[in-house]
């Protein structure tokens, strides 16, 4: 059955009604899931949502597309995101994302995943889809939205001048000058307008500072 199951599934994540499909003809097909769960042939992300077991597995599953799958509409962000660009050193271990639903977490034998709410304008601004090789895809933000996002959920920094936003980003997050100065501030400032946030706007206000400060080291 589970070798039936896999040939029709192509990918390494899907959903109850993909079970479904491939038990037609099968009585009682909610105790055969239970079985391949049972016997480690599937394994059970959330209600609705699995994973093939390791020894069927033909390629490595995505905690990224799981992450999209597992709550929605979400987008990858805030650490993770930030860790997956390159913008800050740390791994994040958990998968953070951003929602226009409630704020969630959920605990799966994959790790853990956890959403933050926004609003449906700054959710819908900066999103990039990244495709895989195996045909899937996940939403992510962009370098601009991720630290964007993660400054104006950040609620107990106080910051309220370039100089302490500057430090957060420097000292406390440890984001490499460079990599802060190569950011689009246009596109940081669009952000920050949907977000109606003080901090995100001076965001847009230190990279242009520091750009220009490198164009007039530059011309000295």
């Amino acid at each position: 059955m589970i070798d039936k199951i896999r040939n029709r599934i192509s990918r390494e994540e899907f959903d109850y009604q993909m079970l479904l499909d491939c038990l037609q003809g099968y009585s009682r097909p909610r105790d055969k899931i239970s079985d391949l769960i049972k016997k480690g042939h599937i394994i059970r992300i959330k209600k609705g949502l699995y994973i093939f077991g390791q020894d069927y597995r033909k390629h490595p599953y995505s905690r990224e597309t799981l992450a999209n799958l597992i709550y929605g509409p979400s987008c990858i962000s805030l650490e993770y995101a930030l860790s997956y660009h390159g913008i800050i050193p740390e791994r994040s271990e958990s998968i953070t994302s951003i929602t226009t639903g409630r704020s969630r977490t959920y605990t799966t034998p994959v790790g853990v995943f956890s959403y933050r709410t926004v609003s449906l304008a700054s959710f819908r601004s900066g999103v990039m889809r990244v495709e895989l090789e195996d045909g899937g895809a996940f939403l992510i933000s962009s370098h601009e939205k991720a630290l964007s996002d993660k400054i104006h959920l950040d609620r107990g920094t106080g910051i309220r001048t370039q100089k302490e936003l500057e430090e957060y980003l420097l000292v406390f997050l440890r984001i490499d000058p460079l990599v802060l100065k190569s950011l689009d501030p246009d596109k940081v400032a669009d952000i920050g307008n949907r977000y109606k946030s003080f901090k995100v706007r001076l965001l847009s206000s230190l990279i242009k500072r520091m750009q220009r400060r490198d164009n007039e080291a530059h011309y000295a």
